[in-house]
């Protein structure tokens, strides 16, 4: 009889991409997508420890489970396996154990490929009399094992979306004072090209026509090819451009600024299935403090690397990641910040409060600015952040843009897509055209998606359709 798998995911597409490959590790042992955990045989929460108090909201999900497993067993006499992964898993997995018992299994990012092992023991702990085991005693695995976790992984499964995530990097070596990647996801780690090849025409023969290569700093790649040689990002997006028939589109996330070499550069303007949309973190405008962070670069170096980036490729627009509030920031580095937001010009951004991350340096830094201080600095970064995202979309306005349809609307007949420069639009459209790219008149835009209609043939968009994002906000 079939079993039914719930995933809650916290946090970034590397998150989104491990859970989609979680189901594919136990659809072999007959799991099936559930609506809710209150259907499931097995509910794993896929946690994030980038914020401040990730763990508690850890804990209250947890509680809530309890309740929902205990109303299942009284209904239906079913039980259900309750497991929780990801990077809260890897930090705090025996204080997990300890703290709620009723947790089967806990597992860190490197060991969801043992899944079907760890499903057989907690079966077996759950099959004592009264179903219930001593405290602590659950599944464990938080090791970072000799094997990589890719070598182990199934073929996606059939029904994969039109644009999908394929992890080709996991890791960080930057240590960034804020940040918790290099505990939970460890070293910097390149999958080889073969296997990379192999995983992003599996997604396409599965229906995916664009796929996001993902990373921790996935501009840091650098992974062994078929000749034996390294090849670095812009290479690999050459390759997958040639060698993956039906892939419409290439997207890649996250960057950090140190490893944006002069080939990737150039790959924006040579690969047209390279979108015109880069995510490229810089966090602070202020030298002094993307010194504290350990961000190993100055502003300079990103106002250049954009300087470069529009040469190559005029229509590129940016998004980036925003800290107000580090530790000892100052209304003068805040004031740094602004003015790299103003020159630079962004098409969307997301920016942040600092908050601690138990276990980084910057949470034992002196001179930690106060809530008030934060809040306001956040709405002001944000003020100018909106209104430049708001004049993009709407420098689009009468403009015929090429948008990959990926699903069905809220409206009948109607889909929904996306932009080269990752814009929701919305259109009258049949189900039969999901996954086609169709040329677009943007008529109108809302707050979070752009609406079109459809043009005729004649007028297709060409690749320089817009004017360079700075002239779009100005």
């Amino acid at each position: 009889m079939a079993k039914k798998l719930y995933i809650k995911t916290y946090g970034c597409q590397m998150n989104v991409y491990d859970s989609a490959r979680m189901a594919d590790v136990l659809a072999p042992l007959g799991y099936g997508a559930a609506e809710s955990p209150a259907d499931a045989d097995m509910v794993i929460l896929n946690t994030c420890h980038i914020r401040e108090r990730a763990s508690e909201k850890v804990f209250s999900e947890l509680g809530r489970l309890r309740q929902a497993r205990a109303e299942r067993r009284d209904e239906t006499g079913a039980d259900m396996i309750i497991a929780v992964a990801g990077c809260v898993a890897q930090a705090e997995g025996a204080e997990i154990l300890r703290r709620a018992p009723e947790v089967d299994i806990v597992l860190g990012p490197q060991t969801y490929h043992r899944l079907p092992e760890m499903v057989a023991r907690a079966t077996r702990a759950r099959s004592l009399k009264d179903g219930r085991k001593r405290r602590g005693a659950g599944v464990l695995d938080t090791d970072f094992p000799p094997e990589s976790k890719f070598d182990h992984l199934p073929a996606p499964a059939p029904g994969q979306a039109v644009s999908a995530f394929l992890a080709v990097q996991e890791g960080c070596d930057k240590f960034c004072t804020f940040c918790v990647v290099p505990y939970t996801r460890g070293a910097e780690f390149s999958r080889p090209v073969a296997q990379i090849v192999q995983e992003a025409r599996a997604l396409v023969a599965a229906g995916g026509r664009e796929i996001t290569l993902l990373g921790q700093n996935v501009n840091a790649y650098h992974g062994e090819a078929p000749n034996g040689s390294e090849w670095g990002l812009g290479r690999l997006v050459r390759h997958l451009a040639e060698a993956v028939d039906g892939l419409l589109r290439i997207r890649y996330m996250t960057s950090h600024p140190r490893d944006m070499d002069d080939d990737l550069i150039a790959a924006h303007a040579a690969v047209p299935q390279l979108m015109p949309f880069l995510h490229l973190p810089v966090q602070s405008g202020s030298d002094r403090v993307l010194e504290a962070m350990n961000r190993q670069h100055k502003a300079r170096l990103f106002y250049q690397i954009v300087e470069r980036l529009r040469a190559a490729r005029p229509d590129l627009a940016l998004s980036s990641d925003f800290i107000v509030g580090f530790p000892g920031e100052t209304e003068a580095d805040f004031e740094a910040t602004l003015k790299l937001v103003e020159e630079v010009g962004f098409a969307q951004a997301f920016s942040f409060k600092y908050s601690i991350r138990p276990g980084t340096p910057g949470a034992a830094m002196d001179n930690q600015v106060a809530e008030a201080v934060k809040d306001e600095r956040l709405q002001r970064l944000q003020a100018v952040l909106n209104a430049q995202q708001v004049a993009f979309n709407r420098a689009t306005v009468g403009r015929v843009l090429p948008v990959l349809l990926e699903k069905p609307g809220r409206r009948a007949g109607q889909l929904v897509g996306r932009s080269p420069h990752l814009q929701a639009v919305h259109a009258p459209a049949d189900q039969s055209e999901i996954g086609t790219v169709v040329d677009l008149r943007i008529e109108d835009i809302g707050h979070f998606s752009l609406s079109g209609s459809r043009v005729p043939s004649e007028q297709r968009a060409s690749r320089s359709t817009f004017d360079t994002l700075q002239e779009a906000v100005a």
